[in-house]
This record gives structure tokens, sequence and C-alpha cells, in this order.
């Protein structure tokens, strides 16, 4: 089963999807945990099955379907930055990984592409 399915049923329908042993094993408490963390009034309840990771899924899956409040929720994932823009910044400026982290949220693409032609020391990529 999708993890998305879980959370729709946590967040929507209310209606319990765990009714099998094999919908109990591909339940994800990570995926779920994570999805719920992007909103303020979840992030607490995704705090707790994080701390209780040892609980059976099907206790995990009734806590959440029981406690979180109906609502529609829907996020973009966070995705990480280019990992060659931070090789290119922390080359430019000498910075370390988190400087060049910090540091990326700043500059614009213009920006970064004059830093990598500023740094291109030519051959093949």
């Amino acid at each position: 089963m999708n993890p998305f399915e879980y959370l729709n049923a946590i967040n929507t329908t209310k209606k319990d999807v765990m009714v099998d042993d094999l919908s109990e094993k591909s339940y994800n408490a990570f995926m779920v945990n994570r999805s719920l963390s992007y909103f303020h009034d979840t992030i607490l309840l995704a705090n707790e099955m994080n701390r209780y990771h040892h609980l059976d899924n099907k206790l995990q899956f009734s806590f959440l379907i029981n406690t979180v409040r109906k609502r529609k929720r829907f996020s973009k994932w966070a995705k990480p930055s280019n990992p060659n823009d931070i090789e290119v910044v922390k080359e430019y400026y000498g910075y370390s990984n988190e400087k060049a982290r910090q540091v990326l949220t700043i500059l614009s693409k213009e920006q970064i592409e004059e830093l990598r032609m500023k740094v291109y020391k030519g051959g093949r990529k």
C-alpha cells in the first residue's frame, strides 16, 4: 500500500485502512511522520511517533488517525539543493559545507552560473 493512502486516511477520510497483516507491514512510519511534520498542527504528533518508534505500526496508525484533526493537508517535499552548486561556492569562496549552504540561499541562479564560469578549469565535465 502506498504511504500516501495512509496519509489520506489520517488527514481526510478517517477510515481505518489497516485491515490485515499485509497492510500493517506496508505501513512506513518514517514517510507518514515526515509528511505530517510539514504542518504546524501535526508536527508535535509526528515527533511523538518518532519518539515511540518501537511501537507496532497498528498502534502508531491508530494514534494518528484518532488524534489528527480532519483537514486537507498538502505540501511539496523539500528537496536538497544541487551538490554541484555547493561545490562551486565552496571552491570560489573557500567556505565550509554549512557556510556554502547558507550562501546558496542568497545567491541567484545567474550568480551561481557566473561563479561556475569563474572556477571552471577546462576539460571534461
